[in-house]
């Protein structure tokens, strides 16, 4: 008997973390609204979502994050005021925001890690797979190619499993993800998947391919968390949850197409804001005549 056919139409986001990284801005703002260009940093997770087919967005907040909900709602009175000055290019670009999407949040009210912060989202997930996006690491498709978050959901939709993001990463770098061990090379950079360590040594590595912040997800993830004992400090990884879920179902890495950028700390996201807008051809020219500025005042 053929199993149904599947679609991911719901995304989590889990954005209950305090930005400690980034004070004093994120005392009174989220970390993820700070800009990136011209947008804020949970947009183009968003943008990324709702290209890969998703139209529930679920926000996983904490306290004094109310902002982000607002960012995905209309604003009659600005709208209003825009088409008074006859900006209408600007009244259609914010209507767009919130365009064919349904947005909801759910409150974490302790930080108690990636996968508690998964499990709050299970009222929400009423389909048997569910997007997962990590709004820090801003991913940009390569040319041509599909959203990083499709990638998965196109490998979901054949394999009718779990899929998660993979990046090569060097032996040295092991310790800052969780790290896959790899149990077939399927091809086209596609693997199944027999364990997972989270932050593991280069001497305890498994391999050197690397969880990325994207995930396609089957909804019994959510019995794997209530089962999994919490970690260090406290907390519920979802890298655990992911482990015990292979005993009973397959799950499967991509090596995506396309750039990851992180948004985690104050220099990754300076080197992301420079890197994105070299790729813009209206702010290149910009950025290179600033840094030649600045060099031939260091002369």
């Amino acid at each position: 008997m053929e199993k149904e056919e599947v679609s991911v139409k719901t995304c989590l986001f889990p954005v209950a973390g305090l930005g400690t990284r980034f004070l004093p801005a994120t005392k009174e703002i989220p970390k993820e609204m700070l800009p990136v260009l011209d947008k804020p940093v949970i947009a183009y997770g968003v943008e990324e979502a709702v290209s890969s087919g998703c139209k529930k967005m679920i926000f996983v907040t904490s306290k004094g994050k109310n902002s982000i909900l607002d960012y995905f709602d209309r604003n009659l009175e600005l709208e209003r005021e825009l088409e008074r000055r006859g900006k209408k290019d600007l009244v259609e670009e914010i209507k767009r925001i919130s365009e064919g999407i349904e947005c909801a949040s759910v409150r974490q009210s302790q930080p108690l890690g990636l996968g508690h912060a998964v499990l709050m989202g299970e009222p929400f997930c009423d389909e048997p797979f569910f997007g997962v996006i990590l709004p820090d690491d801003i991913m940009v498709s390569s040319e041509g190619s599909r959203p990083v978050l499709r990638q998965l959901v196109d490998v979901c939709e054949v394999r009718k499993a779990s899929v998660v993001a993979l990046m090569e990463v060097p032996p040295s770098e092991t310790n800052r993800y969780g790290i896959v061990e790899i149990d077939q090379t399927i091809g086209d950079g596609l693997f199944s998947i027999k364990g997972m360590v989270e932050k593991p040594s280069p001497e305890e590595a498994p391999s050197n391919f690397a969880i990325m912040g994207r995930y396609v997800l089957s909804s019994r993830i959510f019995e794997h968390i209530r089962k999994c004992a919490p970690g260090a400090g406290g907390e519920y990884q979802l890298t655990d949850a992911i482990r015990s879920l292979l005993e009973e179902e397959p799950v499967y890495g991509l090596v995506f197409s396309g750039k990851r950028y992180d948004c985690g700390t104050k220099e990754a996201w300076l080197r992301t804001n420079v890197a994105l807008a070299l790729r813009d051809e209206a702010l290149r020219s910009i950025v290179l005549e600033e840094v030649k500025k600045v060099e031939e005042n260091c002369k």
